[in-house]
Parts: C-alpha cells; structure tokens; sequence
C-alpha cells in the first residue's frame, strides 16, 4: 500500500488554478474587478510580466482557450511558447505526463494544460515547479472557462445569485458544466438541469453539489421546458440553507418565473462510447429562436462556451439576448487577471474565506479508480490510485484525481485488523485514520485481515 507517488518540495507552496475550488469567492470577484479594468484600458497592464513566459501545453485540439491565454500573456508583456499539437512532442514517442512538465517547467514562467485524462491537472501540478493553469482535463473541469462564463453572466445580469440557470445538452461529458454548476451553487444561483436524454450530470457532480454546497434537488414542471427540452427530465437545484437536504425521491413542484441563463453545450462526441454515438446521430436538442419565443425567455442571456455544432441556431446570432461571442472575448481580460494572479502581480484579499473545505481525509486501499478515463490509466508507471473518503453511508471514496466516487464493499479496520462489510453500521465507528478499503473479500483475508465478530461479541471498531 506504499505510494509511487512524489511531489517537488519547491512546488507546494505555489499557486495553482486546476478547480474553480481553488479560487475563493472573494478572489472571483477580485478577478472579475481587475478583468473589468483591463476592459477599460488595457494599456495600463502591458508592462505586468515582462520578461515572463507562459507555456501551452495542449494534447487536445484547442482554439479560443489556447490563443486567449497566449493573447493574454502576450497582453501582459510576457512571452509564449508554445505545444499546440502533442502528437508532434515526445508525448508521441511515450514520455511521462510528469517527466514533460518537468521539463517545460524549466523553460517557463506559467504552465497551461489541456489534456484528455481526467485529473491530469492534478498531476501536473504535483511535479511543475511553477503555477499549472487547467485549460480543461477530459471531461472533469474547466475552472478558466467557468470565470469568463461567471463574469459574463455578472456584467449582463450584474448578480449572479439568485439567478435561474437553464443548463441544457451534454452534462456527462462536458467538462465546462461541472466547473460551472460548482460556482453557480458557491454564488447562490438556482441551476435548472435540463440534459440531453442519456447524458445527465455524474452522479459524483450531483453528490458534490447536496453534500459540498448544499444545493437541494426539485423536479421542475416539464412545461417550463417544453420548448428547449421536449423530451428531456429537468431537475431544479436552488440553495437550501441551513436547512436539511432533501432526498431525490421527494419530488416537488418549482415554478420558475422566468429564466435568466441558458447554457447550451454541444455534443462532446469525442468522449462518447460507440452506443452513445449510435444513440445521440440525429437526436441532439437545438436551441433557435423559436425555441426561446416563450415569455419565460424574454428576458434570457445565451451563453455557449463555443465550438458549436448543430444544438445552437445561427438565426440567434443577432438576437439581443445571444452573448456567446461576447463571452468568448471576456476570456481574454478575465485570463489576464488569472496570470497576474499566480504570477503575483495583482494584490487579492489577504483575509479571503477559504473555499468550502472538501473531505481530505486519505484512505488506504487496494483498489483503483473506476473511471476508464482517469489519469492514473495512462500514468500507471509511477501514478497509484488514491482515494479521500466521500460519504459514510454508504462508505464512499472519491478519486483525489479526477473526483470518480466508487462505493467500497469491504472495509477494514488497521487497528482491530477486522474487516467489514461496507454498508455495515460497525464501518461508522471506524476513526477515518484507520480505516482501510478492500474491493473483495479475499483481499481483506489476504492483507490480514479477519472477518468481524457480531457486535457485542468481539473488539469495538476504532
């Protein structure tokens, strides 16, 4: 159970954007006051980072999140190198994730990374011996495009708690969702989940939300989608605090006014398993004009964080409402202020809140991560699995790489050497510190472990 896995000293003090969980409220919002400035006179910030360079590292195609950043520290008075095709670096002759940020770390100032592995951030920050900037992992997060989607919504709307939210298409895959909902249930915006059949928010995405943010799940009325989502399951998610989460099955109605917001996300077919693309050829959602004719849309902001296919139509390009384009150019001021940022040329809170903590807990364990698309697939030659404890009841453990939840079935205690099943009551008095997660039965046997007595009867967990 010992772990391959390392980290350069130097590297733990740096700052890192790889989750919007990194960023406190405050610090939002002081990004979006200087992305605000920048707007008014860019002039005033070419002289930032002279002298400094920032390196894109992108092994999945990229055109608006990669040429941003680089106008963007280009803007600042820095340089650019940059990776734009990996299949041209020696990713392609079998070089480690880690041992290629290694390298580019010496050669820059900031690194920004987009990957196809989920969690791929995580690890580059752990060897980058400067700030690692997650310009998307696979389909886990996105927090950049989360802060131009924030401070769209904050200019055009000039709030963003309260708001009602329409999220519509691809949230399993869509990587620029999950960071989104994240901040919108930190602000205190009511989200309005209308997926695309067979493509509904991960269950780790939903847990997230109830147990860290304390957003309470309703059924809305599918009328008030009708237009957007004829033949899509809408869930209401709105702040409930201090009060008691409820459970999914308690369904109640929620009638929404008017909707603020609607994100439109498109089809991410490049994650998608063969069925899914038989399943989803010619059904996708389309958002047009007709589409938003009702009154409750009259007043309605469209975003999409761009490329589109098929699910937005181009007669709302000129539409008032439509504000994608804009929202694309936000992201150049709004990622100036992140470089600044890490690079420490801006002045941030000093007393800023800390962001909601998430359980940190970690857990020993012979089992791995059951996400097919985690990093520590691809990194198995020095990356081992590791889990933090998600829930108790039943015993959960979540992926400290790429947040995949999996329900452990047996669990053992180091302290008594006994071992448990995982939805038993008994795994409730085990001390997080002790406690040890086997995938069988035969696994607690071999590590030497004993099957508990009935309580009562034997040692008390500890």
């Amino acid at each position: 159970m010992t772990s391959r896995n390392s980290s350069d000293d130097r590297s733990s003090t740096l700052r890192h954007l790889v989750s919007i969980d990194d960023l406190t409220n405050e610090e939002i919002l002081e990004i979006f006051a200087i992305a605000d400035r920048i707007s008014k006179d860019p002039s005033e910030f070419v002289s930032i980072c002279p002298g400094q360079i920032l390196a894109s590292l992108f092994y999945e195609p990229s055109t608006r999140t990669r040429l941003s950043f680089e106008s963007s520290m280009q803007r600042l008075g820095g340089g650019v190198i940059s990776a734009a095709d990996m299949r041209a670096s020696s990713a392609s002759k079998g070089e480690s994730l880690a041992d290629t940020v290694r390298v580019v770390s010496a050669y820059a100032d900031v690194l920004v990374l987009r990957h196809p592995r989920e969690g791929s951030a995580n690890v580059a920050k752990r060897y980058a011996r400067v700030p690692v900037v997650n310009a998307g992992d696979g389909s886990h997060e996105h927090p950049t495009q989360t802060l131009c989607d924030l401070y769209s919504l904050k200019v055009e709307k000039g709030r963003i708690e309260g708001l009602d939210v329409v999220l519509t298409g691809d949230l399993k895959y869509s990587r620029t969702i999950h960071s989104f909902v994240y901040a919108l249930a930190r602000f205190g915006a009511n989200l309005v989940c209308a997926p695309q059949p067979g493509f509904e928010m991960p269950d780790y995405v939903i847990h997230r939300l109830k147990e860290q943010y304390r957003v309470e799940p309703h059924r809305v009325e599918m009328q008030d989608l009708s237009s957007i989502a004829p033949r899509m399951d809408a869930m209401y998610f709105t702040p409930e605090r201090p009060h008691q989460l409820s459970l999914f099955t308690d369904i109640r109605e929620v009638n929404v006014k008017k909707f603020d917001a609607v994100y439109v996300t498109r089809p991410q077919r490049e994650r998608y398993s063969e069925a899914e693309k038989i399943t989803n050829a010619n059904a996708y959602f389309r958002v047009d004009r007709l589409a938003l004719s009702g009154a409750k849309f009259r007043e309605t902001v469209v975003l999409h964080p761009l490329p589109r296919v098929d699910e937005l139509g181009y007669d709302l390009d000129e539409d008032p409402r439509s504000i994608y384009f804009q929202q694309a150019a936000r992201g150049v001021p709004v990622r100036m202020a992140v470089i600044g940022m890490l690079l420490g040329k801006f002045n941030f809170p000093a007393a800023a809140v800390e962001p909601r903590a998430r359980i940190s807990a970690r857990v020993r364990t012979t089992i791995e991560c059951n996400n097919q698309n985690c990093i520590t697939e691809s990194e198995r030659r020095y990356l081992n699995p590791e889990f933090v404890l998600a829930s108790r009841e039943p015993l959960c453990l979540r992926c400290v790489f790429c947040d995949a939840e999996r329900v452990v079935e047996f669990v053992g205690c180091s302290s008594t050497r006994h071992y448990h099943a995982g939805a038993s009551s008994e795994v409730n008095r085990i001390k997080a510190e002790n406690l040890v997660a086997f995938a069988t039965e035969e696994e607690a046997i071999a590590a030497g472990f004993t099957a508990a007595a009935i309580r009562g009867a034997g040692q008390t967990p500890a």
